[in-house]
């Protein structure tokens, strides 16, 4: 019992780790190859964690292969255009203009009510008041209202407000 704590507390710690050298997306913002490895890395994990005639190395050095691999992707990402298409995709144009791209929604099977429902939920009451919505490699939709549909900004009456700086905490509870 106290073996299959300690190695659930060193993989643990481990995993911590590799998550955090991979970087700090929200988990709706993963691409389809970062979330491959992190559902890999889970499942490498469970295996030494609870049966402990595996030696625990047989689950970190795979977990430490794919964050290498997770790297060598990221770099490649980074560097080549082609292959960010390649790896992540590209954003799909779904309304373009406000007219609903219907070749792009079968392609992309995506219905009309997942994307009013996704207008719904980025404040949007209506399809005629979207110019453009892209659905991006994330799966997360981006909505560009109309321009009669957006809300002012101070730049819209000529207006320079006064810099506010960062905030920051007076008083921090211990």
């Amino acid at each position: 019992m106290l073996v299959t704590f300690t190695r659930s507390i060193v993989l643990y710690i481990i995993i911590l780790i590799v998550m955090r050298l991979m970087g700090k997306r929200e988990i709706g913002q993963l691409q389809p190859f970062e979330l491959v490895i992190a559902i890999m890395i889970a499942d490498l994990a469970s295996i030494p964690m609870t049966d402990t005639g595996i030696p625990i190395q047989n689950g970190i050095i795979p977990i430490l292969g794919l964050l290498v691999m997770h790297l060598f992707i990221s770099m490649i990402n980074m560097k080549s255009l082609r292959a960010r298409e390649i790896i992540c995709g590209k954003p799909t144009i779904l309304i373009y203009r406000g007219k609903i791209q219907e070749d792009a929604l079968i392609r992309e099977r995506f219905t009309i009510n997942e994307l009013e429902e996704r207008l719904r939920s980025a404040n949007i009451a209506s399809l005629g008041d979207v110019e453009y919505a892209i659905l991006e490699t994330s799966g997360q939709l981006s909505v560009i209202p109309k321009p009669s549909k957006r809300n002012t900004i101070p730049e819209d009456f000529n207006i320079e407000p006064e810099y506010e700086g960062i905030p920051y905490d007076l008083v921090i509870d211990r």
